[in-house]
């Protein structure tokens, strides 16, 4: 009768643990941020995308008491300033907002429609660094902008990624440094161009898209200036090889 009552309460707490390990890990812990934890100085605070599917985030938050998160929910830095404030639903974000430890927003986002969500983010200043806009939980357009409000870069693409629409970068000073435009959406074939940082033209030629190869080849007359803009030589190329 001992041995038997000894084995039962052996099972009990051995499920007690279980349960206790289970709930512990998804009950979030009681902690607050230093700035150095959660801001990356090239790509801001991404710790919370994880948890909105609308930019392919695939993981869950939970409440104190174990639930999926429901609602508003904040976390806070060590300062007591305000880290990031976001409405979930059945644990994943819907909106949020995050903050640099100097109060200024870092970046924001909502979900527009069923397919559509967007980003914007900032500099810690407060000046725009980006705005990206998501469909089917990818990048289908994102504009990057320098510090002084120049366009760092546009990148433009088709329903989920099927192929670009434009890749167009940018200097510093607002030069184009490369454009790279669809110029036949049937033939899938882009206009190249790259300059130096004069505003010379640097190269041009046409590139092809090839959905085999999952590739943008050279296709075509290619040509070379220096940094004068005189033409330096003229190329023939066919599927990205040069030809003679």
């Amino acid at each position: 009768m001992i041995l038997r009552l000894l084995f039962a309460f052996s099972l009990f707490l051995l499920g007690t643990s279980l349960f206790a390990q289970t709930y512990s890990d998804q009950v979030p812990q009681l902690r607050r941020y230093k700035s150095s934890e959660v801001v990356d100085s090239t790509y801001g605070i991404t710790r919370f995308d994880k948890m909105a599917p609308s930019l392919g985030g695939d993981s869950v938050r939970y409440d104190k008491k174990g639930y999926s998160a429901q609602g508003w929910m904040e976390d806070y830095y060590v300062s007591g300033k305000l880290l990031h404030k976001g409405f979930y639903v059945d644990g994943e974000l819907r909106a949020f907002k995050n903050y640099y430890e100097n109060d200024q927003i870092e970046r924001a986002f909502r979900v527009v429609d069923f397919k559509h969500s967007e980003v914007i983010v900032y500099f810690p200043d407060g000046k725009l660094k980006s705005q990206i806009h998501y469909y089917n939980k990818t990048v289908q357009k994102e504009i990057d902008y320098f510090h002084n409000g120049n366009v760092d870069m546009i990148e433009e693409s088709y329903g989920d990624n099927d192929y670009l629409i434009k890749r167009n970068s940018f200097f510093e000073n607002g030069y184009a440094e490369t454009i790279f435009e669809l110029i036949d959406k049937k033939k899938k074939t882009y206009m190249h161009k790259e300059f130096y940082e004069n505003s010379k033209l640097k190269e041009e030629g046409t590139l092809k898209f090839y959905k085999d190869k999952n590739d943008y080849l050279k296709e075509g007359e290619w040509k070379t200036y220096n940094e004068q803009g005189e033409l330096k030589k003229t190329e023939q190329y066919q599927q990205g090889e040069l030809k003679g």
